[in-house]
């Protein structure tokens, strides 16, 4: 029988119908694919091979095929005879493919491992491996344990990565057979969904993101930015209107606690899935860049300064300790979002013990400037900021003139993953990717100031 659905295209129909039958028949409407989609997808093939080091001398059932099929199938048959450790070991039954990652024999009892690289498991890898029992099972297989392979979020790399230590198995046999009531009604659905003639109807919602981020959301918003275009004026109207109201009162309270020199502070990030360094985690969140804008007194000459890694060494050693000389030990150090430099610094101090002591107090000294625009504080108000405080959304209303839009990079999601692609940049591309990436956090630091100041001047 050959194949109609695969472990993708089940969880595809598990996440939305709509999803599913676009896929099918309309790949064409897919988003078009990004790079940092495909960094991702890489990581998980990376991780699955590294995850083989723990099971050694198996024989690998995708040989040289793109995609599992009947021909995976076939060779799997063939090796359950002859090899008791397979990777990507391929079934086939009642129209569904799938490989399970690692299955390993001892007698005739058979233990699954399914690699993901993540730090826990979660629900959508027990849907996962609920197909993947139902698929082995009907086709004779003696499952005695099914597990998720997964990072183990306490391993502190010290050297070379210890496999062993890095991943941790998590048996999910126990709610997997739980569900298997369940699989084949949801395979009939799915079936079923394959002779529609027409796209179902659903509409955009939570699942549109979880527990992935459909690839056909663009498709999807197009339907309805019709039916909005109305609201939409509205919203720009009221953009528009970019009459502030702040609480003279309250915002002085705010403020009346901090100290020259105002230091304006903003941390980049990027996690690495397996820890490229010393005394890192996986998807430790490792500071590569920071931008400092500095006043000294009220009035004062703008002063900036910044640090930004090569993309190739541990970067922390050498940010801390220009970081620790920049920010002195006074005066107040403005972030917006302190709960996130908060935790780097926490974390940095305990990674770099030799710096605690300056790491602490700086950490004691941060403050945040988001604070005064959460509506639960209602110190500065405005409907153009639309019930939000990203500063992205404030920097527009009060600093008009200042802007994302014209940026290379415009976040810090791809902030961190071009930081992450440096070291296998050629120069030229390299040099481009640092002026863009000290051009963004810049400006992460400039608008606070903007910001602060627009309040202080009381030109809003």
């Amino acid at each position: 029988m050959r194949p109609l659905l695969s472990k993708t295209t089940y969880l595809y129909g598990m996440q939305c119908h709509k999803r599913f039958y676009l896929n099918r028949y309309h790949k064409n409407l897919a988003n078009p694919e990004e790079e940092q989609a495909q960094a991702i997808f890489q990581t998980g093939t990376d991780v699955g091979l590294l995850a083989q080091h723990l099971f050694p001398g198996g024989i690998n059932a995708q040989g040289e095929d793109k995609w599992h099929g009947e021909a995976s199938v076939k060779r799997t048959q063939e090796y359950l005879k002859t090899h008791s450790i397979i990777y990507e070991a391929a079934f086939l039954f009642n129209g569904v493919i799938c490989a399970v990652d690692i299955l390993v024999r001892n007698g005739n009892a058979f233990y699954a491992y399914e690699v993901k690289s993540t730090n826990s498991v979660k629900e959508q890898h027990i849907e996962d491996a609920a197909l993947q029992y139902y698929v082995l099972s009907n086709c004779g297989l003696n499952l005695q344990d099914f597990s998720i392979l997964h990072f183990n979020k306490e391993y502190v790399r010290v050297g070379e990565i210890d496999i062993a230590q890095l991943f941790t198995a998590s048996s999910v046999m126990a709610v997997v057979e739980a569900k298997q009531a369940f699989i084949p009604k949801n395979i009939a659905d799915f079936k079923k969904l394959m002779y529609l003639k027409n796209i179902p109807i659903v509409e955009m919602g939570p699942q549109c993101n979880k527990p992935y981020a459909c690839n056909f959301s663009d498709y999807c918003s197009s339907l309805i930015a019709s039916q909005y275009n109305s609201a939409i004026e509205e919203v720009e109207t009221r953009i528009e209107n970019r009459e502030t109201r702040i609480n003279r009162k309250e915002w002085e309270s705010f403020t009346a606690g901090f100290e020259y020199p105002l230091f304006f502070f903003d941390f980049e990030t990027i996690m690495y899935a397996v820890p490229e360094f010393n005394f890192s985690r996986p998807y430790q969140q490792i500071p590569f860049q920071y931008s400092l804008h500095i006043l000294l007194q009220p009035h004062a000459k703008l002063l900036h300064t910044s640090y930004l890694g090569n993309g190739v060494a541990d970067p922390r050693p050498d940010l801390l300790e220009q970081m620790i000389r920049e920010l002195g030990t006074s005066g107040s150090i403005i972030t917006w979002n302190m709960s996130f430099e908060k935790g780097i610094l926490a974390k940095l101090a305990i990674d770099f013990p030799e710096y605690q002591e300056e790491l602490l107090a700086i950490h004691n000294r941060i403050v945040d400037l988001m604070t005064p625009f959460r509506p639960s504080q209602a110190i500065v108000q405005s409907a153009a900021f639309n019930g939000s405080y990203s500063i992205k959304n404030i920097l527009p209303v009060l600093v008009p003139e200042l802007s994302y839009t014209s940026l290379n990079i415009q976040e810090g999601g791809t902030a961190s993953f071009r930081y992450g692609q440096m070291g296998a940049m050629g120069e030229e591309e390299r040099e481009q990717t640092r002026a863009d990436l000290l051009e963004y956090c810049c400006l992460d630091t400039l608008a606070m100031v903007r910001i602060w100041e627009a309040i202080e001047k009381g030109m809003v």
